[in-house]
């Protein structure tokens, strides 16, 4: 199966590669980096503000 690698969007065979999904080491090691750098993010749910939102409810809901 020949799938574009992340990084560079060479097509790349995955039978036999030992960096898959990546076509070579050095795509796999620049990915490991930018995670390590925290380049990458995966998004987070912003907290909520006390105050906001707020109803007059107490936490009973009376």
């Amino acid at each position: 199966m020949v799938r574009p690698c992340p990084l560079c969007r060479t097509p790349t065979s995955w039978e036999g590669n030992p960096w898959k999904p990546f076509c070579s080491e050095r795509c796999q090691t620049r990915d490991l980096g930018a995670w390590a750098s925290e380049r990458y993010a995966i998004p987070d749910r912003p907290a909520q503000e006390e105050g906001e939102g707020w109803s007059g409810e107490d936490e009973a809901g009376e």
